[in-house]
């Protein structure tokens, strides 16, 4: 298959998924997500990382879980859901490279100078995921540009969203539960 056909294919269901929430947003934000416990924090978890457009906060409703749930099993959960969430980033910059790789925005270039100097990517993956920030999208289209491999960035995302979300239920469970119980 011509790698150009190939990128727009990855590309085309990197948004598919995003598209469908968006086009489903009143069902989505209506469901009681409560009801499913931990796998519906991995599906809210899921959908606030595979898409930007959507605005659910899901590091709130981690922290909200955390006073009813356990907290570890919240983050761990949460964390996986998270991580696959981003593959949808990690695809666009895998289908796209081609085209990103041709524009010089000041970001990209000193995200993508920080992922790839000296074989950090990894670390550089696992911080950015694990500190709440809106940048980890760009960072997933980098690491998908330079082809980095796909169980790593996984691997890296999934640790640093574990322990950032496993933080959020803790706080949610020694801050909030203190005044509701």
């Amino acid at each position: 298959m011509d790698k150009k056909v190939k990128g727009i294919i990855i590309i085309a269901f990197a948004f598919l998924l995003p598209v469908i929430i968006i086009a489903n947003y009143d069902a989505v934000k209506a469901y009681d997500w409560s009801s499913l416990g931990y796998v519906g924090i991995f599906i809210v978890m899921f959908l606030t990382s595979a898409t930007v457009i959507l605005p659910l906060p899901g590091l709130a409703v981690a922290t909200v879980a955390g006073t009813v749930a356990n907290p570890i099993l919240i983050g761990i959960s949460g964390g996986i859901g998270s991580a696959l969430g981003e593959i949808t980033g990690y695809l666009t910059g895998y289908g796209g490279s081609q085209i990103i790789n041709g524009n010089n925005v000041k970001e990209y270039e000193k995200i993508r100078k920080m992922l790839t100097e000296k074989d950090r990517t990894f670390i550089m993956l696992f911080l950015f995921s694990l500190i709440p920030n809106p940048l980890f999208d760009v960072a997933g289209i980098i690491a998908g540009s330079i082809k980095y491999p796909a169980w790593k960035f996984f691997l890296a995302c999934a640790l640093g969203k574990i322990i950032k979300i496993t933080i959020f239920a803790y706080l949610g469970y020694l801050t909030i539960s203190s005044f509701l119980f």
